[in-house]
């Protein structure tokens, strides 16, 4: 049993002088394993030893978790905004240690100046949580000097692509995000992404991807291109979605397809968050040729009608002018409806006018039960996709939901499997091999919370609310988080990506 195989791991010898114990733990380990008691040694940082509760503790520094759940710190695999300029304190709220920046192809405040530099500043002013960084297809491109607009590379172009991104692996990013339904992303064709997957390959490093499409009839599609863009590499899909599917068996669908891919060598993996309305920019509406850097304005003067009529069927298509609403300003927390109306315009030529670089906004497009049968499958992460600032309940209530809703209130999935999902699982897709888990050796991010105690307490009208419930956050062994706020500590460190043989 695998209890068994975790009380394997106690001693029951004292242990004297530590710098911290956290004592009468109910351990939730990371790897899926049944939860059982303990207590939990730290020494320097790290996780030094995991006692039997019968063991003689005595530290420096003694946590009584009474009972309490504690768990590994939560790695969040799709994350946004800068920790050099905001807190990051809803991320500490809800468990969250470790975040991923970088993501759907811009990693400008990361990479753009050199992954070294931004290092250096983030070592003089401290990090509240650690950082994995990624590279941005989009700021790989800039850094090698090609223009957004560029379809066809050329041989030189392609050599500097790839050798600006080996240049950022070796200098600790974790591999390529891309936005393929994003500017230049969008403009990318076949032999440019094959030549970063060829590099994805050689380093053994990652592909996180905002897919081409997320859209009912396209998702299989867009997973054969991710997949054929480094077909023995590790490729990652950035937040799991089916936009326009309905119901349990299209997610069915989905899973098995994905699961074919990788009984057929892929090495694919995904992660979701568990929302059904997504938050981007509102170019999503506008086709290809509107984007930057078409002449938007000059565009309007000679293709308006064929404008208007595309915006008209992608509005309905999506829901209509009621299922977006707005999260920046000067439209923010009203409808596309509300603001057309409130503009005195019909809501296509509002958008139109608005134009594709106009905003951003929550897109209600996804359908309940087919995400909460994606949250719910094993093998497949979770992510906030969120930010400090962002008008989207993800940014803070994502882990909290997973365990008021999904753990709690709904019984789809077990403690366990929920924490495997928002730790270990993760972790081994990024291959971190010291955390994500409770065991010696492994970094002391932490977590204390009584899942009974859990509440996501924001939504789309009030998306800034923290969560409550996760009472203690410890980011290498030092609290970050206590009493609903976080502490002056910032003991976060920017990881740094460890070569491995593929």
């Amino acid at each position: 049993m695998r209890l068994l195989a975790c009380l394997m791991l106690f001693s029951s010898a004292a242990f004297a002088d530590a710098d911290l114990i956290i004592r009468n733990a109910m351990i939730v380990d990371g790897t899926g394993a049944d939860a059982y008691p303990g207590h939990i040694v730290v020494e320097d940082g790290v996780i030094s030893e995991v006692l039997a509760p019968n063991a003689t503790t005595t530290a420096k520094r003694v946590i009584d978790a009474k009972g309490r759940v504690v768990a590994p710190g939560f790695i969040d695999l799709h994350s946004h905004g800068n920790p050099l300029k905001h807190s990051f304190e809803n991320f500490l709220a809800q468990g969250v240690t470790t975040v991923t920046l970088g993501m759907d192809g811009s990693s400008e405040s990361l990479t753009g100046s050199g992954l070294d530099a931004w290092r250096t500043k983030a070592t003089k002013n401290g990090l509240e949580l650690n950082v994995i960084p990624m590279s941005g297809h989009g700021t790989v491109r800039h850094k090698a000097g090609i223009d957004d607009g560029t379809r066809a590379l050329s041989a030189p172009q392609i050599k500097a692509l790839q050798q600006t991104l080996k240049d950022d692996l070796a200098a600790g990013s974790f591999g390529l995000s891309l936005g393929l339904e994003y500017v230049p992303g969008v403009y990318a064709e076949e032999a440019e992404m094959k030549a970063l997957g060829a590099v994805i390959e050689a380093e053994n490093a990652i592909i996180m991807s905002h897919m081409r499409s997320e859209d009912n009839a396209d998702v299989e599609d867009a997973i054969d291109e991710l997949v054929s863009m480094a077909p023995k590499g590790r490729v990652h899909i950035s937040h799991l979605k089916v936009v326009y599917g309905k119901g349990t068996a299209r997610a069915d669908e989905l899973l098995a397809f994905m699961e074919g891919k990788r009984v057929s060598g892929a090495r694919l993996s995904a992660d979701v968050y568990p929302y059904a309305a997504s938050f981007t920019g509102v170019g999503i509406l506008f086709p290809e040729w509107a984007l930057p850097p078409t002449d938007y304005n000059a565009l309007r003067q000679t293709r308006d009608d064929e404008l208007k009529a595309y915006l008209k069927a992608r509005i309905e298509k999506r829901g209509g002018p009621e299922a977006l609403l707005f999260g920046t300003a000067p439209y923010a927390g009203k409808t596309m409806a509300e603001a057309a109306q409130d503009a005195g315009k019909d809501p296509v030529d509002f958008m139109a006018d608005l134009g594709p670089t106009g905003g951003s906004a929550a897109h209600f497009v996804m359908d309940r039960a087919l995400v909460d049968r994606l949250v719910a499958a094993p093998g497949v992460a979770l992510s906030t996709d969120g930010s400090p600032t962002m008008r989207h309940p993800r940014g803070y209530g994502t882990y909290a939901r997973l365990i008021e809703y999904y753990v709690q209130d709904k019984n789809l999935i077990s403690l366990e499997a929920a924490v495997h999902k928002a730790t270990g699982l993760p972790a081994e897709i990024m291959q971190l091999s010291d955390r994500g888990i409770i065991s010696p050796g492994m970094a002391a991010d932490l977590i204390i919370f009584e899942p009974a105690n859990v509440r996501e307490r924001t939504n789309f009208t009030t998306p800034h609310k923290l969560a409550t419930g996760f009472d203690m956050v410890l980011v290498g062994g030092k609290t970050a988080f206590e009493s609903g706020g976080r502490t002056k500590v910032r003991s976060g460190q920017l990881l740094k990506r460890r070569p491995s043989p593929a």
